[in-house]
């Protein structure tokens, strides 16, 4: 079929493959009905290509496996000299007008508009450049961004083809305007169940870029943090890591004449290393951004809180990794850190309260983590009192101090068995969702006490039970506190939804004892 057949295709088609998306399921990001805080103690994801999604989603906190890269929005090239049919002034004019109705709807997740403007640009496109322009390629990629976005995957990726076809017509197959539209194939594929298919796009985008722009290029730097999510996906922890490591590389290569432009690519990569269970290593990270700005900045600089109470925290985890590339020193705890980002923030009158306010509670978290009570109690009675000026820091206060705030929390699997992700996404037929509720108090000690299950079906399914029993165990909490005083929060409830494939549920009901096999 000719391109010009597939185009009139794709536009005639989108409309119907828009309406007849399948709803899959919520995020893989939990599905607690407490309030979660614990993420905010947890470094931010790295941020994706401009025009990407932010890590927090309007479904939840992203996790590791639903972060993709998304592509960013074209504009239409309208700007400088063009190899394209000149159109009228006022034809500019109408396809710029709706191109900021597109970005404006996108920004406002007003996603069925959006899409019906990208199709309505295309049509543009097409009459006034014809559909094997550069224009109508552009128009293509922003029709497939928001359709990713829907979580039209299929119609995604026919749209991304499009537009590469084009490209590899008008260009050559190695030109840079190739990269955008592979990102976003890739990120459909990865969101279809095919990794493997979006690793080798990935892979092509990463060898565009060392064609054009060199091996040590900066751009391709969104592109390998892309191709490390998904080797994740694919259980490829090793080449994931080895990723994350030519970022580093390519960061300190670029910025080895000004330090302090590294600490934000290396704040980036602790926080990789806090999801994937480098621990160790991520303690290594914090130590050289807080060595960078000692030396650039000087020992006292309010620059040092952040990293510090990050250093502090990672305390709270244990290294999970097989294999550590930088072994333990002889600091035991993070307290010092706690308490030296917490005289930082006193002595320096520059420092928001908001700061201030930040220091005190995380160095009361830790005394409460380490199960100090009486240096806890005391530091937490200090926040409070901090806290009690004007309206404003009231506010903080009942954000902070007077509801449940989780100090660590492991994921527990959303998939269990032989079941995946793959699975809900192909729309497997043996899939089956379950739910576990379970009840509990938290003492005036932050811990867990008096867990029941109130629900799980179907009950066969004992391991995850346990994960689930053993994981609120050994959960610590902020503890909530009245008056300035640390209270206990009774008959909390906590539900956690799984998938299973029917075929393992009756391998289970045929056990005897019910116990999985």
């Amino acid at each position: 079929m000719k391109l010009r057949e597939l185009l009139k295709a794709a536009i005639l088609a989108a409309p119907l493959l828009a309406y007849c998306t399948v709803t899959v399921g919520q995020t893989d990001a939990g599905n607690t009905p407490e309030t979660n805080a614990a993420q905010d103690q947890r470094a931010a994801l790295p941020e994706g290509a401009e025009g990407a999604d932010s890590a927090e989603g309007k479904d939840g906190p992203i996790t590791i496996l639903d972060q993709t890269v998304p592509v960013a929005d074209e504009d239409p090239d309208l700007a400088g000299p063009s190899e394209e049919p000149e159109l009228d002034l006022s034809d500019r004019d109408l396809m710029l007008a709706e191109f900021q109705r597109f970005k404006d709807l996108q920004e406002a997740g007003v996603y069925d508009q959006a899409e019906n403007i990208a199709k309505r640009i295309i049509e543009m496109s097409i009459t006034q450049t014809g559909p094997d322009s550069n224009d109508t390629a552009r128009a293509l990629n922003n029709l497939g961004l928001v359709q990713h976005r829907m979580k039209n995957y299929e119609a995604a990726k026919q749209n991304f083809q499009s537009a590469i076809d084009i490209i590899s017509d008008n260009e050559d197959k190695l030109s840079h305007m190739l990269i955008n539209p592979l990102m976003g194939r890739g990120a459909a594929e990865l969101e279809s169940g095919r990794p493997d298919l979006a690793a080798r796009t990935y892979s092509q985008a990463t060898h565009i870029s060392h064609v054009n722009n060199g091996p040590h290029n900066l751009d391709q730097i969104h592109i390998l943090e892309a191709l490390a999510e998904t080797n994740l996906r694919m259980g490829d922890a090793s080449s994931a890591k080895n990723n994350q490591d030519m970022i580093y590389a390519l960061n300190v290569r670029h910025y080895s004449g000004n330090a302090m432009d590294l600490i934000e690519p290396l704040l980036r990569r602790a926080s990789w290393q806090r999801r994937t269970g480098y621990i160790l290593d991520e303690r290594a990270t914090y130590r050289r951004i807080i060595r960078i700005i000692e030396t650039e900045l000087g020992k006292d600089h309010i620059s040092l809180i952040e990293p510090l109470t990050r250093l502090g925290q990672s305390y709270f985890f244990i290294d999970t990794s097989d294999t550590t590339s930088f072994q333990s020193g002889s600091v035991a705890s993070g307290e010092i850190y706690f308490k030296r980002a917490e005289r930082i923030a006193e002595e320096r009158p520059e420092t928001p309260w908001e700061t201030v306010a930040g220091a005190k509670l995380a160095l009361a978290d830790y005394y409460n983590f380490r199960g100090d009570q009486g240096r806890a109690r005391k530091a937490y009675r200090e926040a409070w009192d901090y806290l009690t000026d004007d309206e404003e820091r009231f506010n903080f206060r009942r954000r902070e101090l007077e509801r449940l705030i989780a100090l660590n929390e492991d994921p527990i699997p959303r998939y269990i068995g032989k079941a995946s992700k793959n699975d809900r996404v192909a729309s497997n037929t043996e899939l089956r969702q379950g739910r576990i509720v379970v009840s509990y108090s938290v003492n005036t000690r932050g811990r867990v006490h008096n867990l029941k299950i109130v629900e799980q079906d179907p009950p066969e399914f004992e391991n995850i039970r346990r994960m689930v029993v053993r994981e609120m165990r050994t959960r610590v909490y902020r503890p909530v506190h009245q008056d300035g005083l640390p209270a206990e929060v009774v008959d909390q409830l906590f539900s956690h939804d799984y998938y299973y494939l029917q075929t393992e549920l009756d391998k289970e009901r045929q056990t005897p004892d019910g116990d999985e096999t």
